[in-house]
């Protein structure tokens, strides 16, 4: 080892060493008079014996008199604090001090809370008899307290479900599944119904175009705002009657050939009464959702049920897609006189408006030829044949592809007997249905037979009426 000099010559056996049986209070030891450890041997002091090695432990010491001190050797506690001097001099049978004004006045909050212990809430008590301002402070928190816990129980009332459902119902009634082929017309009143909700005063009185197409010419009839919506409502009045429902105009309105244009007279001369423009929302509206709903609960036969416009009968399938397609048109009339964007129907509801369209085009282009407005057929066919057959190519969303019978208005057209093409937008193709846009204006790809060309064009625009 590299301890001291003479270090590594210790033999522990020699006097003074670990096992001579002198240890640090031994005779050699420090304070014995022996060698200090500067100048004699270095010692290693031997291994102090535990307490519990000798027996039990000592019983404590009893407690001093008062004013005696006690060696630091022979008691086990030395605390001589104050506090516990002041205790010792307390009589056992003395109550303790009450805390500060200051503790107790931050134990209000808990107090009215409930959640002191038993010793605090004597305290507070207590103090509440003598301290006329936390006597004040705490009434204040009681009282705040009774706000936050209600005495209320916290079983539900069980009634609140059916109050909760009523209430919703109340605000917007539960939705029935909708046909198929009157989703159009739900959709496209409600978004119209949507527009005429800001409207103000002076744009149910904005001058609207109605536009259409009769023979072989436009025409125009300028309205209002209000005019149009009655306009709806007195077309609409006809799918109503064939319902079996009320109609808006009254027993004795028009149903003769001409009945929507009749009607639409009659609705114009009736609202001509002074009484506000926007008094006609609420009737149109409440007309549509009457219609939607007694359709949805008819049951499929009621698809097949005829509607007559005039000199024309469709069934109620069709007639409530053709009430679609014209509420379409005439909010788009209504949006462009207060100059507000408005948007087409979505692919689905545009492609069944188109195809509506496709399918009446071989009864008008018939019925343009008994007129003397359309080219005879080519050929004679027997009843049910096809003929001629055009194709019509319908681009964009809710396009697609048509055969129309040029030849037959009872027949299906095939593509093998195409001897003429049309392609046109779907929007566009719409316009042209609509009579806003002249047949001879339209912006149509075009091959093979002009002649067929031209009348199957010119049946498009004549689908149009006031």
């Amino acid at each position: 080892m590299n301890g001291p000099e003479g270090w590594d010559r210790y033999d522990p056996r020699e006097p003074g060493g670990p096992h001579d049986g002198q240890g640090p209070g031994g005779p050699q030891g420090p304070g014995s008079g022996g060698p200090s450890r500067s100048g004699g041997r270095p010692r290693i002091p031997s291994p102090r014996t535990a307490a519990e090695d000798s027996g039990p432990l000592p019983d404590a010491a009893p407690p001093a008199a008062p004013g005696v001190r006690t060696d630091a050797a022979d008691t086990a506690d030395t605390t001589t604090t104050a506090d516990t001097a002041n205790a010792a001099d307390r009589p056992p049978d003395a109550a303790p001090e009450p805390p500060p004004h200051r503790v107790l006045k931050s134990l209000l909050g808990a107090w009215a809370l409930a959640a002191c212990s038993a010793e605090e809430t004597a305290a507070v008590e207590a103090h509440l008899t003598d301290c006329a301002a936390c006597a004040d402070e705490a009434l204040r928190l009681r009282d705040a307290v009774g706000l936050l816990h209600p005495a209320d129980p916290l079983d539900l009332d069980p009634l609140l479900r059916s109050r909760v459902l009523e209430g919703c119902l109340g605000r917007r009634p539960a939705r029935i599944p909708v046909p198929e082929w009157a989703a159009p017309y739900d959709a496209e009143t409600a978004k119209l119904d949507a527009l005429l909700s800001d409207m103000g005063e002076a744009e149910w009185r904005a001058p609207v175009r109605l536009r259409w197409f009769e023979g072989e010419r436009p025409a125009e009839r300028r309205t209002t705002v209000a005019g149009v919506i009655g306009h709806l409502m007195a077309v609409d009045g006809l799918v109503a009657t064939a319902l079996g429902l009320a109609d808006p105009l009254g027993a004795a309105a028009p149903h003769g050939p001409a009945g929507p244009a009749d009607r639409t007279e009659a609705c114009w001369q009736a609202m001509a009464d002074g009484r506000s423009p926007h008094a006609t929302r609420n009737p149109w509206r409440d007309q549509s959702h009457t219609l939607i709903r007694t359709v949805s609960f008819a049951g499929l036969g009621v698809a097949e049920l005829a509607v007559p416009y005039g000199s024309v009968r469709l069934p109620l399938r069709d007639s409530l897609l053709d009430r679609a397609f014209e509420c379409w048109v005439h909010a788009g009339d209504i949006a462009e006189a207060v100059d507000y964007p408005y948007e087409p129907p979505v692919a689905g509801h545009l492609h069944q408006m188109v195809d509506l369209a496709a399918r009446l085009l071989p009864a008008v282009l018939a019925g343009r030829r008994r007129a003397g407005l359309a080219t005879p057929p080519r050929c004679l066919v027997e009843a049910g044949a096809p003929g001629r057959t055009l194709h019509l190519e319908v681009e964009g969303t809710g396009g697609g592809h048509w055969y129309i019978a040029l030849d037959s208005p009872a027949a299906l057209g095939t593509p093998d007997r195409t001897v003429a093409h049309i392609a046109l937008d779907s929007i566009e193709f719409c316009q042209l249905a609509a009579g806003h846009v002249p047949p001879q204006e339209a912006a149509a790809g075009q091959h093979g037979e002009q002649d067929a060309i031209r009348d199957v064009l010119f049946a498009t625009a004549s689908l149009s009426r006031l």
